[in-house]
């Protein structure tokens, strides 16, 4: 299991210190120079409100920043496993570069030994490394009100119909099938944990789902289909509440989350999410505790239906069920991200971290 991050505030404290123990366990993204470093670094020390800690050089990578070339901090763990280092300077030197299994082979490289190598220190194979750098720079230029064609180019794709592929595949429709004057916005939210969409209008909030989740596409139809093909990029108010409060969640400080929700669903499913909202951060439940807790003690089956059909992630917290036996079961973000934020979690069930 990964190193745990502290909170930023002694992750900050560290930086300032030069603290060489966190060397290969956490990682700072300089919003202002839009490089990364170890905390040991002896360049110039950032302000507070322009750094963002990460676990790992590759989640450093995904959010656009780049390597400091004082530090090194791709040394390490690039150092660990020589099929890395030549992937991540190539990356880094071209993000938009479309990589095939046979770029690889004409490196040297055996395809399968470098997938082992990333999914083992990165958690994601070099290709879905590069393929999702390349589309995020596509999405944010849609966002922004760039054109397809732009988009495309942005993105580094050869052709309108690839970059139109690769982008239905993502979000399950076409550019083309996003409204200008759109009621629900999608915007790419950026996190600990791996990228993020957030669907929102003016009100609330209705998804919140990570990118690699293989439901997002038939959920966002599912949205579009009753917002009745209203949905564009973009983000509300609403949206920078979310990220506000995300940033707070991951950086310790606040466990509750304010922002209105629109869940949809059945009487049912909306009674169980409702139980989950009561789960205190740092503790979890079993379908059971939630079925008796909702009144309906025979319907463990039926509320673990409804807490896999839940697509606004970590706000109504569907991580914190796990089987009866304390094992954890599935969670359609991966077994490793409801790892990840059980163990996020158990700061806030210290008597010294609560936060009202």
């Amino acid at each position: 299991m990964l190193f745990q991050l502290p909170d930023s505030d002694t992750l900050y404290a560290a930086l300032l210190a030069r603290d060489p123990s966190y060397d290969g366990q956490a990682f700072v993204g300089v919003t202002s120079t839009g490089i990364f470093c170890r905390l040991s670094c002896p360049a110039r020390k950032p302000l507070r409100q322009n750094c963002r800690f990460f676990e790992t050089p590759a989640a450093c990578i995904e959010d656009g920043f780049r390597p400091c070339k004082r530090c090194a901090p791709l040394g390490r763990t690039a150092g660990s496993d020589p099929t890395v280092a030549p992937l991540l300077a190539a990356l880094e030197a071209d993000p938009t570069r479309v990589w095939r299994e046979s770029d690889l082979v004409a490196m040297g490289l055996d395809p399968s030994t470098v997938r082992r190598s990333f999914k083992r220190l990165f958690g994601a194979t070099f290709l879905d490394m590069a393929r999702q750098r390349r589309l995020r720079e596509g999405f944010g230029t849609l966002a922004e009100g760039g054109s397809v064609i732009e988009a495309q180019l942005e993105a580094g794709f050869a052709s309108p119909s690839a970059f139109r592929a690769a982008f239905a595949r993502l979000l399950g429709c076409a550019p083309g099938a996003l409204r200008d004057d759109a009621l629900l916005r999608a915007d790419w939210l950026e996190t600990p944990v791996g990228p993020m969409l957030a669907v929102c209008d003016d009100t609330a909030l209705y998804l919140l789902e990570f990118m690699d989740r293989k439901a997002l596409p038939a959920e966002l139809a599912s949205l579009s289909k009753d917002a009745r093909g209203s949905l564009g990029l973009g983000r509300t108010l609403v949206t920078e509440q979310l990220e506000r409060e995300l940033g707070a969640f991951f950086d310790g400080r606040q466990p509750a989350f304010s922002v209105p929700l629109a869940t949809g669903g059945s009487t049912f499913s909306r009674s169980v999410w409702a139980a989950l909202q009561q789960i205190p951060a740092g503790e979890t439940r079993s379908y059971g505790d939630i079925a008796r807790a909702i009144g309906n003690p025979a319907a463990t089956r039926a509320v673990a239906r409804a807490n896999g059909a839940n697509r606004i992630a970590i706000v109504v917290p569907c991580h914190r069920v796990i089987g009866a036996d304390g094992t954890l079961t599935g969670y359609g973000g991966g077994l490793w991200r409801k790892d990840r934020l059980i163990a996020l979690e158990r700061q806030y069930s210290r008597p010294d971290q609560r936060v009202g």
